[in-house]
């Protein structure tokens, strides 16, 4: 099933502001970070390197991943040459402080986050920079999107408005966080440190209810002679030349997997019939522990944080961070998330609010 042969991954515009990317990128958080104990980190050299060279260029880290770690692989990947033939993208806007897990976006602390992200990858230029988290004291502008099958349709409202602003919409967990890999079993690969196992949609009482939307799923991608996985990703890949979705992989052969999702070609019947099966009412569990946007409440700590006028950027970064002096050397955007978006604005847009 699924052989689809070699597959070209073509390339286009994201956003508004001239980058263009790979049509599918590549997640990178799960090889350090919230999916069991971090990778090997030659091993995941080499299937970044397997992506570059099948031409998946969008590549996706945070400096919260790990934290930093995943920046740091990035780092190491991308020597020798490798740096020239990808689109970079890292976030910032969520810290420890304290143990305590909390949101920040002024633009002291940004300017900080930048530069120690630069140093992390060793790299000159972030392509595209998002804010990871909103934090709620400061206005976004929002284009990243947590888009599967799984919560498409729910999603689908802001679609009209980013299209208007021309705001390129990255989809990360296209394949529900492993689910359309094998269904309610994907928990069975769950290891202790493996945060998955915290989320509504993979507990016991909801994994039974989504078993039946996995058979009609994996029924219909029998059909089109390609994997339930690829299905999902493929629909992704159908909602526009503006979308583009980053899947995340630690294996050789599913990152292939999910190229091959580009050769699966639906007709718009086939997209209405599977969002009929995933329809956000069909689906059981919430996508977080903290659903609803007013729950982002317990992702920040307002009584111990300033406001963004009195913050101040800290002057000696420990450890992997870099000096907060002077400005970010070059992006081209920024981004964040709450639960299920990200946000971005321009780098022209972001310099005259770094300014004011």
């Amino acid at each position: 099933m699924a052989a689809h042969g070699k597959v070209i991954v073509p390339r286009l515009k994201l956003g508004s502001q001239g980058l263009e990317v790979s049509a599918q990128g590549l997640g990178c958080m799960s090889m350090s970070a919230f999916y069991g104990t971090p990778k090997p980190e030659p091993d995941m050299i080499k299937v970044i390197h397997h992506a570059i060279n099948s031409g998946i260029t969008f590549l996706d880290t945070s400096d919260y991943y790990g934290p930093h770690t995943n920046e740091i692989l990035l780092g190491k990947a991308l020597k020798d040459g490798m740096r020239e033939k990808v689109e970079l993208a890292t976030k910032f806007g969520v810290r420890i402080v304290d143990g305590q897990r909390e949101v920040c976006g002024d633009p002291n602390y940004v300017r900080a986050a930048c530069e120690a992200s630069l140093k992390r990858l060793d790299i000159d230029c972030i392509d595209l920079y998002y804010q990871h988290r909103i934090d709620t004291r400061l206005p976004i502008e929002v284009t990243q999107y947590s888009w599967s099958g799984l919560c498409g349709l729910e999603m689908q409202k802001n679609n009209p408005t980013c299209r208007e602003l021309g705001i390129g919409i990255v989809a990360y967990s296209p394949l529900g966080r492993g689910f359309f890999s094998s269904g309610p079993k994907v928990v069975e690969t769950f290891g202790e440190q493996d945060s998955r196992k915290d989320l509504p949609r993979f507990k016991p009482e909801n994994l039974e209810h989504n078993q039946n939307l996995f058979n009609r799923v994996t029924e219909m991608a029998s059909r089109k002679g390609c994997t339930p996985s690829q299905l999902a990703l493929a629909w992704v890949h159908h909602q526009g030349n503006d979308v583009v979705p980053i899947p995340g992989t630690t294996k050789i052969e599913n990152l292939n997997q999910n190229i091959g999702a580009l050769a699966v070609k639906l007709t718009p019947e086939d997209i209405a019939e599977l969002e009929s099966i995933v329809a956000a009412s069909a689906v059981k569990g919430e996508r977080y522990a903290f659903e609803a946007e007013e729950d982002m409440a317990q992702f920040i700590t307002p009584s111990s944080m300033p406001t963004p006028q009195n913050i101040q950027a800290p002057q000696n970064i420990q450890g992997d961070e870099a000096s907060s002096s002077g400005c970010p050397r070059e992006f081209r955007g920024l981004q964040m998330e709450p639960a299920g978006y990200d946000n971005a604005i321009s780098g022209e847009n972001w310099r005259n609010a770094m300014d004011e």
